[in-house]
């Protein structure tokens, strides 16, 4: 219970960061160009308000959690990083194929790892979460506003990522116990449910 009580300490704390830093950065992108600001939010929303996004990030925090450390702290670092670059991939134009796809696939991937509480080796679980934030962060740049600035943007949606990282390794840190333990495989469920609709819907 001392862990997971300092987890969300850790948790509300980042909260809290993020939240300072958009209102440290609001102002000084907006003397720079609105262009610039617009990046940053629209960058910021994308993961937020695209929900095959959404269950897929806080499903890799849950996995994490899940898996516990090194895992807790490395999945979520992993893809976030690979996910920029993955955007700039997108962001330069260079095709690549059934995008989507991979997306719902990576939603039912980690939805499964969650509910049937999957144990890999620390090096697959990592390749798969790289393998998967690839695509992610490919929609993000592809998807990003032709008036957008092009790095603003990018630091808007690593820093959405991170947040609905440590929203699943909070919850995912229920799992200490038999009620959460219950809680955690349900939702690894409910996101690889939502991932077989996504995955049917992109085929």
């Amino acid at each position: 219970m001392t862990d997971q009580i300092r987890w969300t300490q850790y948790f509300c704390l980042a909260c809290a960061t993020s939240a300072a830093l958009g209102i440290i950065i609001e102002p000084a992108w907006a003397h720079s160009s609105e262009e610039t600001l617009g990046g940053f939010w629209s960058g910021f929303l994308h993961p937020v308000t695209g929900f095959d996004h959404l269950i897929a990030m806080v499903g890799v925090g849950i996995w994490g959690a899940f898996l516990g450390v090194p895992a807790i702290w490395l999945l979520p670092v992993i893809f976030p990083l690979v996910m920029a670059m993955g955007g700039v991939i997108g962001i330069t134009g260079v095709p690549m194929p059934s995008v989507e796809t991979w997306i719902a696939a990576s939603a039912v991937a980690i939805g499964l790892g969650i509910s049937l509480a999957l144990r890999p080796p620390l090096s697959v679980a990592t390749l798969i979460v790289a393998v998967f934030a690839i695509f992610h962060g490919y929609a993000h740049g592809a998807e990003m506003p032709h008036t957008a600035n092009p790095l603003a943007y990018a630091v808007g949606f690593v820093l959405a990522t991170g947040a609905l990282h440590l929203c699943g390794i909070a919850f995912g840190l229920l799992e200490r116990n038999s009620a959460g333990r219950i809680a955690v495989r349900a939702a690894g469920g409910v996101i690889a449910m939502l991932g077989v609709g996504f995955l049917a819907g992109a085929l």
